[in-house]
């Protein structure tokens, strides 16, 4: 699971203009202020009075949807960046945050043509490379992702994030050694980026080295404890080493931290398969199908759950999307009964 690093920012005006462009000016530093302090209804408030004033400018319609999106609130959030827009076209911060938010919603080919409209006008930039890696990586274009990283880092090779993430599209893309040269590499960065560990501890997953995961992930949440993806990696651990009273406990933790990571869904559903409490197995592995269809060996353990609960025939239909997705999880007497 990919750590998103995220580009939103307030803007401010530069220059003390006289009269009214003064007044104005001084409602958005007021706002910045007030959002940075996380006073969100007072700074949200001084953005309106500025907008009252000239319904287009677009610095305080972009700070308006900061602080939108700051509350999680991103349809308001949108509108407001596509006000900024509507105003002027050529105002790149706007589309910059509009990217993000547009991908945060998963409308990714919109958030695409976003970062072409920025590449138009401003060619070669770190950011702009790093979002589209981002978005094609949920895409599961992941040759795209990685030349979106590879060119960000190039960019930018002071990023760890950057490096991170390209190691992560190694990761999806089975190139573990190079995603582990890019790990070392981000470590003489900065060692302190717990996503480097939890990176590390999906490798060796992969690669049946359960103490290594371990050792890893443990890594990630010394320096982040209460970071739910590192949380729910270590559930997963535990299911495999079937000690499933300490899955259940990081797999809550994780789901009570951030209930909208899907991920946490499906291994919440594997351990109710081991506990052989097919009825919730199923509930939840369907909820984590319906956010993300691309979450890992999905499919495998849906299909499972509705073969223990008597659903064959979709179990048969979910085995064969597994097999599409080269999970390579099927027995040769699953593969038997769907015959």
């Amino acid at each position: 699971m990919m750590k998103k690093v995220y580009f939103i920012a307030l803007v401010g005006l530069l220059g003390c203009a006289e009269g009214r462009e003064s007044k104005l000016q001084k409602f958005l530093i007021k706002g910045n202020n007030e959002i940075n302090n996380k006073n969100f209804e007072q700074g949200i408030s001084y953005y309106k009075e500025a907008i009252n004033m000239e319904p287009c400018f677009t610095e305080g319609l972009n700070n308006l949807g900061t602080a939108y999106y700051k509350q999680d609130k991103l349809e308001q959030a949108l509108n407001s960046y596509s006000q900024a827009i509507d105003c002027d076209p050529d105002y790149l911060p706007a589309y910059y945050n509009r990217a993000n938010t547009l991908y945060e919603l998963k409308e990714y080919f919109s958030a695409l043509k976003d970062l072409d409209r920025i590449e138009t006008a401003k060619k070669d930039t770190a950011v702009t490379s790093f979002i589209r890696g981002l978005v094609h990586t949920k895409l599961r274009n992941f040759d795209l992702a990685k030349a979106a990283f590879e060119k960000a880092y190039q960019l930018d090779a002071n990023n760890v994030e950057y490096l991170v993430n390209l190691a992560t599209v190694k990761f999806y893309l089975k190139d573990f050694e190079g995603a582990k040269q890019d790990l070392n590499q981000s470590i003489q960065l900065n060692a302190d980026e717990p996503n480097i560990y939890n990176t590390l501890a999906m490798i060796a997953i992969e690669q049946n080295q359960m103490e290594e995961a371990m050792l890893q992930v443990n890594r990630a949440l010394e320096l982040a404890p209460a970071e739910p993806y590192f949380l729910n990696n270590r559930g997963y651990i535990y299911l495999i080493k079937n000690e499933l009273d300490k899955a259940e406990q990081d797999i809550n933790n994780s789901l009570s931290a951030d209930p909208e990571n899907g991920w946490a869904y499906r291994n919440k559903g594997i351990y109710y398969l081991m506990k052989e409490d097919y009825g919730n197995a199923e509930r939840l592995l369907t909820q984590a199908l319906s956010m993300d269809s691309f979450i890992d060996k999905i499919h495998f353990y849906m299909g499972m759950a509705y073969m223990k609960t008597g659903k064959q025939s979709l179990a048969c239909k979910q085995f064969e999307e597994s097999e599409a997705a080269g999970d390579a999880m099927l027995t040769a007497d699953l593969i038997k009964r769907c015959k």
